[in-house]
């Protein structure tokens, strides 16, 4: 399939070359942004149109935009790697144009072809890679969204939406190295239930999690681990990342897709190369009073989180209203640091890539 073309407006005004220097020396994660955006409207009468790289610049919007007022709204993320000789790559973007369309199915909004989302992302980096950062761990982090542009106050899916893709330079997540994270576990709030929207990309799931965020913060953790809606024992996913279980016999667990949590693509990667290695990998439900019973036993060795972000975040900690119990050591596992470095070789072009995941452009 050939490349959509995008009409390119250049900033008149980027950020001069020794000051995107200086910033990209540091440039922590997700507050420094480049030169430039993507962008297509969509209607119904023209369908997708107006496809175009342009100055990144603030948007002008009406009091009674419908995003403003319905939340219909997604989003994705993923990140473009300098490659050891030269080149760009995106990991998997074919699975994150894949989960963006299905997002927008289930909030009613237009699907987006995958070439149009590959291609805004390629277009965009392509125009701004002198914002990639050259330092270890250094990524371009890509933040594409839609959301309802429509101006009107009547409770109905919009007729116009707006998408955009920003780019983000990042560093390391964790400086030094990761660490072993303390996480809460929220036994009054929710992420999500069945039927909702606990595997769509949208804003609300994350603003739905703010307050217990915050109250994990306030209780000295650095993350939140929901539960199930209706029993309020079963472990879901944290905040915005999936958890990874692994035992003293080498196998793993991760709780399964069944609609509540984020299919996430880390995810599934990271299942693909620990059954690659020999590992065993089991999906299904891990209650919380398990995951204490088998840490304090000394069957449960390690515990992982990932996501796009930070790739793998190793947990130490559980604190709950209950008591607090430690995992392992209470720092990073040889499995889990094992399964890390061999996914961000991939990622990186640093090591064989059987799966055809990395995708080279530029």
């Amino acid at each position: 399939m050939s490349s959509p073309t995008f009409y390119v407006e250049a900033n008149p005004a980027p950020v001069a070359a020794n000051e995107r220097t200086r910033l990209l020396a540091d440039p922590g994660f997700g507050k420094l942004f480049t030169d430039h955006m993507a962008m297509i409207r969509w209607s119904d009468a023209k369908g997708w149109h107006d496809a175009k790289i342009t100055a990144r610049g603030p948007l002008m919007l009406d009091p009674a935009t419908a995003v403003l007022h319905y939340a219909q709204e997604i989003f994705e993320g993923l990140k473009a790697y300098r490659l050891a000789d030269g080149g760009i790559a995106l990991f998997r973007p074919e699975e994150n144009a894949r989960r963006f369309r299905e997002s927008a199915q289930r909030m009613a909004m237009p699907e987006l072809p995958d070439d149009l989302f590959i291609g805004s992302i390629e277009a965009l980096v392509k125009a701004d890679a002198n914002w990639i950062p050259d330092l270890e761990g250094g990524s371009l982090y890509l933040r594409p969204f839609m959301f309802a542009s429509e101006v009107f106050l009547g409770v109905k899916p919009a007729s116009e939406y707006l998408y955009l893709v920003i780019a983000s330079p990042a560093g390391a997540y964790f400086k030094g190295g990761a660490k072993a994270v303390t996480i809460w576990v929220s036994d009054h709030y929710t992420r999500a239930a069945p039927g909702g929207t606990g595997a769509a990309k949208c804003g609300g799931n994350y603003a739905a999690s703010l307050v217990a965020q915050a109250e994990a913060i306030r209780e000295g953790c650095d993350q939140v681990v929901f539960l199930d809606a209706a029993e309020r024992r079963w472990v879901e996913e944290l905040g915005g990342m999936n958890l990874f279980f692994v035992f003293d016999d080498g196998s793993i667990v991760t709780p399964p897709l069944t609609g509540t949590i984020l299919p996430g693509i880390t995810r599934e990667s990271i299942i693909s190369l620990a059954r690659e290695q020999g590992i065993t990998v089991r999906e299904q439900a891990y209650a919380i009073d398990q995951w204490e019973a088998d840490a304090k036993s000394g069957r449960l060795v390690e515990t992982f989180a990932c996501g796009t972000a930070a790739v793998v975040t190793p947990v130490g900690t559980v604190k709950s209203r209950d008591g607090a119990f430690t995992i392992g050591s209470g720092g990073p596992g040889q499995i889990t640091e094992a399964l890390k470095a061999r996914l961000t070789a991939i990622q990186r072009g640093e090591a064989p890539d059987p799966h055809g995941w990395v995708h080279r452009f530029g």
